[in-house]
């Protein structure tokens, strides 16, 4: 199959790969800038990009908002100015103030989910940064773009479908994976189909980009023949070189088994895919009483939450792997190295054979 590059508006990635954003400090501007480099599209998460601020436990927002555009810009030098994205999601606080960041230092793109970012054209109106919602179903992409339609005679640039083996918080409610995973393909046509009708309206080509579960070449080019434009892999990228988690955390990866790998609860009430360990054992008979509040995520009550998930996840990252939170793909058992982001992308792309 001839692979053409993904084209989303006046940007051109010659391998048409997403990395998707991993937060906390996964995915930051080592990995992405690696990416970008390469001629995908690298990305940042949001999701506490300045933990490792010296004022990041006293002054947190103000940390995040540092460390984001400081990342942003250090990925654009790794890069040589690749395409590099940021993965801001919906339910956390100060939303906007992230986005604006993002902007302001020079992100190419804003990848918005875990909720409906109904408000992004608003928030970026008058930048020339690339929208691009990430959906579950066609019910949810067809919710966004009639609103952004509807209120900023606007729609998207891309738009990125992410079915139920993807790693983190899922779009699905947990009894209904297992028939989203079987149904996940006639979904990416339905958002294809949904998506058609915004191009013509608008007269632009928007792009579908296919996420979760995305391993190998075969995985690759079965989305391309089905009308996507590109795909969005994440869980593969840890284990590079070049990620920016503790080695601890890229090492879970590599010795992890398929039975390892379960459903989690989460303070956002959606369920989420991680690698088991001391914490996730705990959570199934008791909570983790939270000590500090990081505000951030909107729908969390300190009081009630099962755990702090902000905790969890950077104490996983810092390379304590017992006692956080190991967020992870369906696929993650298939690791069994730690490789190159070249070697990721020539594999997907099939240079290598």
């Amino acid at each position: 199959m001839n692979i053409k590059p993904l084209t989303i508006g006046n940007l051109i990635a010659k391998i048409p790969i997403i990395q998707g954003g991993m937060g906390v400090g996964i995915s930051l501007s080592n990995l992405a800038g690696a990416v970008a480099k390469q001629g995908a599209i690298g990305v940042i998460s949001a999701a506490h990009p300045g933990y490792q601020e010296e004022d990041f436990e006293t002054n947190t927002l103000a940390a995040n908002l540092r460390g984001l555009t400081k990342h942003i810009k250090k990925a654009k030098e790794i890069s040589g100015n690749g395409i590099i994205g940021v993965n801001v999601m919906v339910a956390i606080n100060n939303y906007i103030e992230h986005v604006k960041a993002a902007i302001e230092a020079g992100a190419d793109l804003i990848i918005s989910g875990a909720g409906l970012p109904l408000n992004l054209p608003e928030i970026t109106k008058g930048s020339s940064i690339k929208l691009v919602p990430i959906v579950s179903s066609s019910k949810a992409a067809k919710i966004i773009l009639t609103y952004w339609k509807k209120h900023f005679n606007k729609t998207a640039d891309a738009v990125i479908v992410e079915g139920p083996l993807a790693g983190g918080h899922l779009g699905f409610k947990k009894d209904n994976i297992k028939y989203e995973t079987v149904n996940f393909d006639k979904n990416v046509l339905s958002v294809i189909e949904e998506v058609k009708n915004f191009e013509k309206e608008f007269d632009k080509e928007i792009p579908v980009i296919v996420a979760g579960g995305v391993f190998t070449h075969e995985d690759m080019v079965k989305y391309l023949e089905l009308g996507a434009s590109g795909v969005q892999v994440a869980t593969q990228f840890v284990a590079t070189n070049e990620c920016d988690a503790h080695i601890n955390f890229k090492n879970a990866y590599v010795n992890c088994k398929k039975e390892d790998i379960e459903f989690t609860i989460s303070p956002v009430g959606m369920p989420g895919r991680a690698i088991r360990n001391k914490l996730t054992e705990t959570l199934k008979n008791e909570r983790v009483r939270v000590t500090k509040c990081y505000d951030c995520l909107i729908p969390c009550n300190p009081a009630s939450t099962p755990y702090c998930i902000s905790s969890a996840l950077i104490k996983a990252v810092k390379g304590d792997i017992e006692n956080g939170l190991v967020f992870c793909g369906a696929n993650a058992y298939k690791i069994d190295k730690i490789v190159s982001v070249k070697e990721i992308l020539d594999k997907l792309m099939n240079k290598n054979q």
